[in-house]
């Protein structure tokens, strides 16, 4: 993997530090998201400390750190997903999957992610699985959609 990371930090030719984030965005569309080693790896091609790029990756909310789930859940937290209930359908998810906000199931089956705007706000509150949209969402419907995709396992 290493090596690999290596090879898309090298295709940046001229590398500077403006090319940061498109270096991590390319090691996210590679792999899926930012392992340890990525960072690390980015971090001596750029000769900063690993928690500078940490913090700058953190910033944005594309950036994961975690491998996603079979079943990635995006949810909406925009001002009308959240004014529409949208923090009670993560509450639910959490609660029925036993993980948190960017954290994946232990058997990388179910992975959690809240995002800032989805952009269908007239939907709220609104969720996606691995592309499929789900609008206004209500607690009875989020446990339907999770055991459909459990189902999905069995």
């Amino acid at each position: 993997m290493l090596k690999n990371i290596d090879t898309i930090i090298n295709k940046f030719t001229n590398s500077n530090r403006d090319n940061l984030i498109p270096i991590l965005q390319e090691i996210q569309n590679t792999y899926g998201y930012l392992s340890e080693d990525s960072i690390v790896s980015v971090s001596k091609h750029f000769d900063l400390p690993t928690s500078k790029i940490y913090g700058i990756a953190t910033f944005y909310d594309q950036f994961i750190f975690q491998p996603k789930g079979k079943y990635h859940i995006l949810l909406c937290n925009g001002t009308s997903c959240h004014v529409s209930g949208s923090k009670k359908i993560l509450k639910e998810i959490e609660k029925i999957l036993k993980i948190k906000d960017g954290e994946t199931t232990s058997d990388g089956i179910f992975s959690i992610q809240s995002v800032n705007c989805m952009g269908a706000c007239s939907l709220s509150p609104v969720i996606s699985v691995n592309g499929k949209f789900y609008s206004k969402v209500n607690l009875i419907e989020i446990k339907k959609i999770i055991k459909f995709y459990q189902t999905k396992e069995k």
